[in-house]
């Protein structure tokens, strides 16, 4: 027997309806250039500029929308370490309803500060989301405040939902759906959608390969598969799906695949190349799975959601570096020379007579050099790509200075 489902699709165009005015209806637009690197037709859903740069201010809001005037007077707790903070805080300010946002005591002090600018009261408490999950659950019972759940919950779910309505009604011709899955709020919304509207439209959910929580929830194994670490992707990084979008998901999402970390960070970088715009790790998950499975889109009509812009600027230096090393732009060349006057200035003539610029020079004398006579000199070089990178070292070789040893990264 099929389990009932916690939300309809008139509780999405509900939700729609009452959060219109107060949340951005955001752009979506077809994607020429992705379409041409993927081999689909690429479409997307620009969720970066809402006012908090995430999706998550939608469900916040529907659902504090829905409290009662005791409930209001009373407040709200929630626990987050990032765009669910940020939507709560922001609504919850705007409506007059006092908000606790607990986060766990290694949280940014970036992300602490903007949830507190936006109206929130922060309480760090705990080593990791499941410490501050419970910590706020105990500021619930303790001041008799409304837990307010950042995924499982209908009024979330719904107003997540209202995401793929605007999609939708922006490109009705979309056949395949693919969309980041942390504990299923968001999917789950859109799903029930997707599936009223088109009911053979195919939905693809997407999780990192550090928190895979939702599959191997549905594949019957959550208790047996390690779930955890460093992940880009923090947006999604949840232990553990919620149990109400376990059933959404379960009956409405045809499959879900899992990206590597590599693939979400070349995503990053891909999308703020050619579209121009700054996406965090989980925002980029759905062009990380166009990327890893071409295959299973070729020649689809495919919408993929940017789900959110709140990066670390330090953790976006840091992608896009190591991107232009893994995509051959950027390289590290170890050349062996004679020790005498001139030869590092006449390495540094033909990389430039090449057309690559050199970015980092390191000269070391008494380590590494195969003779006293020798010298090892150590350049950091960009060019166009890996062909240009071959040409440089191809020249250097041919004018008598061997390059020892040539790596990315």
């Amino acid at each position: 027997m099929t389990t009932p489902l916690p939300i309809t699709f008139d509780d999405v165009v509900k939700a729609a309806d009452a959060i219109d005015g107060a949340v951005i209806k955001t752009q979506a637009a077809y994607s020429k250039t992705l379409s041409e690197i993927t081999g689909a037709e690429v479409f997307l859903k620009f969720e970066i500029f809402q006012y908090t740069a995430a999706y998550k201010e939608r469900g916040a809001l529907n659902r504090l929308l829905a409290m009662s005037t005791e409930e209001r007077e009373r407040g709200v707790v929630a626990m987050s370490a990032g765009n669910h903070a940020q939507g709560v805080s922001y609504h919850a300010s705007r409506l007059g309803i006092p908000a606790t946002i607990v986060m766990p005591e290694n949280t940014p002090f970036n992300k602490v500060k903007r949830t507190e600018e936006l109206g929130a009261k922060v309480v760090l408490a705990g080593a990791d989301l499941d410490a501050a999950t419970a910590a706020a659950r105990a500021l619930e019972k303790e001041r008799n405040l409304l837990f307010l759940h950042p995924f499982d919950d209908p009024l979330v779910m719904a107003g997540q939902g209202t995401v793929g309505l605007e999609f939708l009604e922006s490109f009705p011709e979309l056949d395949t759906l693919i969309i980041p899955i942390g504990g299923g709020g968001l999917i789950s919304g859109i799903a029930t959608v997707a599936r009223h509207l088109n009911p053979d439209i195919r939905i693809i959910g997407i999780q990192s390969s550090a928190f895979p929580s939702m599959k191997v929830a549905l594949d019957g194994n959550a208790d047996s598969v390690k779930r955890g670490g460093q992940t880009i992707a923090e947006g999604i990084a949840v232990t553990k799906a919620g149990d109400l979008t376990h059933d959404v998901v379960k009956q409405l999402v045809d499959e879900i695949l899992i990206v590597p970390e590599a693939r979400i960070e070349a995503a990053i970088v891909m999308l703020m190349e050619v579209e121009k715009v700054v996406v965090e790790g989980a925002g980029a998950t759905g062009l990380a799975a166009l990327l890893e499975y071409p295959e299973l889109f070729k020649g689809r009509k495919v919408g993929s959601i940017l789900t959110g812009g709140n990066i670390d600027s330090r953790m976006l230096s840091a992608c896009i570096m190591r991107e232009l090393f893994n995509d051959g732009r950027l390289t590290r060349l170890r050349i062996i020379l004679l020790d005498q006057p001139g030869s590092l200035a006449r390495v540094t003539m033909l990389v430039a007579e090449a057309g690559a610029n050199v970015l980092e020079v390191g000269h070391r004398r008494e380590l590494g050099a195969i003779s006293l006579k020798y010298t090892e000199m150590e350049l950091v070089v960009e060019t166009k790509d890996r062909e240009h990178t071959v040409a440089v070292i191809k020249m250097l070789e041919e004018e008598g200075f061997p390059v020892k040893e040539a790596w990315n990264g």
